[in-house]
């Protein structure tokens, strides 16, 4: 597992400042600024860090007292997340993505370059406090790696001679927009119904809330539109149930938190097509009854956050968000960002609303679901970034339009984010029955190992299942794509990595996933040294059920990069492991035979004991 600051377990001797100064001015007007709302604590822990750079015990303090909370209260939410800190990471503090992708781009010479440019290791600073060098899980750039996050401004595409650049810059006191960069490129290579631009999103709204709201919830069930994060949850039953749910106000939820190493589809409509996202956050609050929508974006988009602020302003000046939207008199609705703190698990929606609430990002025992009892245990309909994409292209063009695309199951079309071993990664906008065969002629890969569909929680397929369809009746997918070529190992480059990934972010709360996780890796690093007997991977496979019993979806597929090489790939198991189970040589009853005839006892050995 590579080194990292993980903040997911508390330290009682975290909190020493270790030269964080704490600006009490500052933090006081951080809390104003936020009306010292308790719910607003992950904005204000962020705010903190990015003016002290850390979260000190000072600053601890202070905002304890404000919320008249404990110590401990603040730092079991700031310790669970990534990219907050009790002590300084330096001026510079450089996030290196760490995702197998990654590694197959050639991260480790860029780890190496950094390293000795600095003159520090991973994990650590650099002796006068300028620069700290960390890991952090895929930061969405997997078609562009090796990449980094530095002071929140992404750097791609990163070369041995980029670093050295990089470096010097920040030892000559460069601002971080000043450092020698790659921009971030969207690479869309293939647009589809979705990402086309022929959708003027005032029309979408108006047409939208001069119907009913129930008809607009009817229109989206005529669609078959099903949830785009993943799960295929229908979008129209879900917003029916949280619209008959009783409440004082309903919440309308943009799931923005693309934490899925491979995936990287939503930060591509965030930077193209935001009015598309908020104009679908729009009519779903309509639908619901709701007058305010939320997207919880995962920090590592915060570069984006300026953009899309702007753009929600232009919304309001148009009238498409605020007081009245579009002209319908009594429809007050308005959009605000909440941005997350680095936190895989807070992909799940129920974690993302503790989260969004101030929260350590831990998932709720449901039911209640959040269409019941979610944000501030109000109702609410939490959705994916490309789900209100095609509720905005629906509410347009009609959900007879949508409906002939695609298959029966699986209408309207899917974005995926192909990386890895092929020509040409990036955004493809493809029609839901495409089989991943397609997918490889599309993006150039030859030489195929093997296909990663749906991220590390998803199936590592064999060539065999090449023909297999992207569908919810086949191969569901939130949209991750990883092509692996016959020149990796697959289970050391890429099992392995996914299983540090899932280690990692667990949150801890369940047993099978803190624990079974790191039993799994055990094996598998047991069978790799060539140590290992069938027993070892009989035995994996029946801690599947085990998994299952862990309350959310990371920990239920945490298992599934093990689980899916074992059965699609069997032969590389076999080929590694003992060809005879290892049979004990040692002989108990001869072991004990002397203490026994001293004690003057006969031994039992068949498990009796008494």
């Amino acid at each position: 597992m590579s080194e990292k600051q993980s903040p997911k377990t508390f330290l009682p001797n975290e909190g020493d400042d270790s030269g964080c100064s704490c600006d009490c001015g500052k933090i006081e007007a951080i809390l104003a600024k936020y009306n010292n709302d308790r719910g607003r604590l992950m904005d204000i822990l962020i705010d903190v860090q990015d003016s002290q750079g850390c979260v000190g015990k000072e600053a601890v303090a202070k905002i304890a007292k404000v919320f008249n909370m404990s110590k401990v209260d603040v730092v079991q939410t700031l310790s669970f997340y990534h990219f907050f800190s009790q002590t300084p990471r330096g001026k510079y503090t450089v996030y290196l993505n760490d995702s197998a992708v990654a590694e197959m781009m050639g991260r480790d010479e860029i780890t190496k370059a950094f390293e000795e440019e600095v003159g520090c290791k991973f994990g650590s600073v650099s002796e006068d406090g300028r620069i700290g060098l960390f890991d952090t899980a895929c930061i969405g750039m997997n078609d562009q790696e090796p990449s980094a996050i530095i002071n929140k401004r992404v750097f791609t595409k990163l070369t041995k001679e980029k670093v050295a650049k990089i470096v010097k810059g920040m030892k000559n006191d460069f601002e971080v927009e000043d450092l020698p960069c790659t921009d971030v490129q969207d690479n869309i290579l293939m647009q589809g119904p979705i990402l086309t631009k022929d959708t003027e999103i005032g029309e979408a709204v108006r047409k939208a809330v001069f119907m009913s709201p129930e008809e607009v919830i009817e229109e989206i069930k005529q669609s078959n539109l099903r949830g785009r994060g993943g799960a295929g949850f229908p979008t129209a039953l879900k917003w029916r149930f949280c619209r008959n749910a009783p409440g004082e106000k309903h919440y309308v939820f943009c799931n923005a938190d693309e934490g899925e190493p491979g995936t990287f589809k939503d930060r591509v409509i965030l930077t193209e097509r935001p009015n598309l996202l908020f104009a679908g956050m729009t009519i779903a609050g309509y639908a619901i009854g709701a007058e305010e929508g939320i997207l919880y974006l995962r920090y590592e988009y915060k570069f984006m956050e300026k953009q899309l602020e702007e753009v929600l302003t232009n919304l309001r000046n148009k009238g498409l968000l605020g007081k009245d939207v579009a002209g319908k008199e009594g429809f007050n609705y308005d959009i605000r960002i909440q941005s997350g703190g680095g936190a895989y698990v807070c992909g799940e929606e129920s974690a993302l609303l503790e989260s969004a609430e101030g929260k350590r990002g831990e998932p709720r025992d449901r039911p209640p679901f959040p269409v019941v009892k979610g944000y501030m245990q109000q109702p609410t309909s939490v959705n994916n970034v490309e789900t209100f994409c095609s509720v905005a292209k629906i509410m347009h063009k009609s959900a007879k339009w949508y409906r002939s695309l695609g298959t029966l199951d699986s209408t309207g079309s899917k974005l995926v984010s192909v990386s890895g071993d092929c020509e040409r990664p990036g955004i493809y906008e493809i029609e839901w029955g495409f089989t991943v065969q397609d997918v490889l002629n599309l993006v150039g890969a030859r030489n195929v190992q093997a296909v990663q569909v749906g991220g590390p929680s998803g199936k590592c397929i064999a060539p065999n299942d090449f023909n297999r369809k992207l569908a919810y009746e086949d191969l569901s997918t939130g949209g991750s794509i990883i092509v692996i070529g016959k020149q990796r190992d697959l289970l050391k480059d890429i099992v392995m990595n996914f299983l540090d990934f899932f280690i990692e972010e667990s949150c801890g709360s369940c047993v099978p996933c803190r624990a079974m996780t790191v039993q799994y890796k055990k094996k598998m690093e047991k069978i790799i040294a060539g140590k290992g007997v069938k027993k070892d991977i009989d035995q994996m496979l029946s801690w599947e059920k085990v998994m299952l019993m862990n309350r959310c979806g990371l920990g239920q597929s945490a298992c599934n990069p093990v689980i899916s090489t074992i059965k699609n790939f069997r032969e590389l198991y076999d080929a590694k492991i003992q060809k005879t189970d290892y049979v004990s040589q040692f002989d108990l009853a001869a072991a004990v035979k002397e203490s026994c005839k001293t004690a003057g006892r006969i031994p039992n050995l068949g498990g009796n004991h008494e």
